[in-house]
């Protein structure tokens, strides 16, 4: 497939990945490549999906695979980032298998046309789960070599009452009426503490990624809380998978300090992570990081410094032929 000029600059190109149609229309997702600038071909890659309300705009992850070897890919899937079309309702899908095909696309470029023996896949939050799900589909395909999960939303960040009150509520209000907007949302202080104009030191897309985000609807919600409810009945994912997490949570509010949710989950429960990771296949590490934020990449140096850290000692002993030093 064509490849055009990303807008990350002149080290990224994008893949346009057609996914025919559905109810609203034309659908795509997009497939980003970095390829390393060894003087042979990397015959090692990793690919990442990102999570709910975002796209991938982490160019000091891509830096981390690179510095070691790897070729990077990032998917925007469906409906999000560069994927997304006037037409189509911001990060909606009714089934979190809907992403499958443009996973399976995009493995199947990087080792096929591309030529890669070695695959890590890399899932942040929502990301992570859908990255789970689909590992645990293509077990015994040889496709993927290793899990690395990056806070993902195994389980709602709500007590339990909450949580299955909320999940009916999705699935009754998404049979008849799926596109209807829940009073759930994602508090504006945690995107505030990562942009650059405001608490944070990164820089995104505030159209692609908003301080206020995008609204949750009812089919959404009912399909991630299918696919939790999947991964607690347990997976079988084949290949060794590492869950990564900060150390805590808070639940943003005005009243809390920006140093506090700088250095704390602000989006989910770390809890749920350690308690649903053991479900997800027979060869499970996790990782606690001090400081560290939702998007672990994303958290202040000492915190990122840690997650790297523990990232690149966990490739070297489980990926094949092991990781070598940038």
């Amino acid at each position: 497939m064509e490849a055009t000029a990303d807008v990350l600059g002149p080290d990224y190109e994008a893949i346009e990945l057609p996914l025919g149609s559905d109810a609203e229309g034309e659908v795509v997702a997009t497939l980003v490549r970095r390829r390393g600038s060894g003087p042979e071909p990397s015959r090692r890659a990793v690919l990442y999906v990102h999570g709910f309300i975002d796209y991938f705009f982490q160019t000091h992850l891509a830096d981390f695979y690179v510095d070691r070897g790897f070729d990077f890919y990032a998917l925007d899937l469906r409906k999000y980032g560069r994927s997304l079309r006037p037409h189509q309702t911001p990060n909606f899908v009714r089934s979190l298998s809907e992403y499958f095909p443009e996973i399976d696309e995009a493995v199947r470029i990087v080792r096929e046309e591309d030529g890669h023996d070695v695959l890590l896949l890399n899932g942040h939050s929502t990301g992570g789960l859908v990255a789970a799900l689909w590992a645990d589909r293509v077990k015994g395909q040889g496709l993927v070599d290793g899990v690395f999960l990056n806070s993902p939303f195994l389980d709602i960040a709500e007590p339990l009452v909450t949580r299955k009150l909320g999940a009916g509520l999705a699935r009754a209000l998404g049979r008849r009426f799926p596109q209807a907007k829940l009073p759930a949302s994602v508090s504006d202080r945690y995107a505030r503490s990562l942009h650059r104009e405001h608490d944070g030191e990164w820089d995104f897309d505030l159209a692609w990624k908003p301080l206020l985000g995008f609204p949750v609807r009812a089919a959404w919600l009912a399909a991630v809380r299918r696919g939790q409810l999947r991964l607690h009945a347990g997976l079988d994912i084949d290949v060794p998978v590492l869950v990564m997490s900060s150390e805590r949570s808070v639940r943003p509010s005005a009243k809390l300090a920006v140093v506090d949710l700088s250095s704390a989950d602000a989006v989910l429960d770390v809890a749920h992570m350690a308690r649903w990771a053991p479900r997800l296949g027979r060869h499970v590490t996790l990782v606690r990081i001090d400081g560290g934020l939702h998007d672990l990449v994303l958290s202040a140096k000492p915190a990122r410094d840690q997650v790297f850290a523990e990232l690149s000692r966990w490739m070297t002993g489980y990926l094949p032929g092991g990781v070598p030093a940038p």
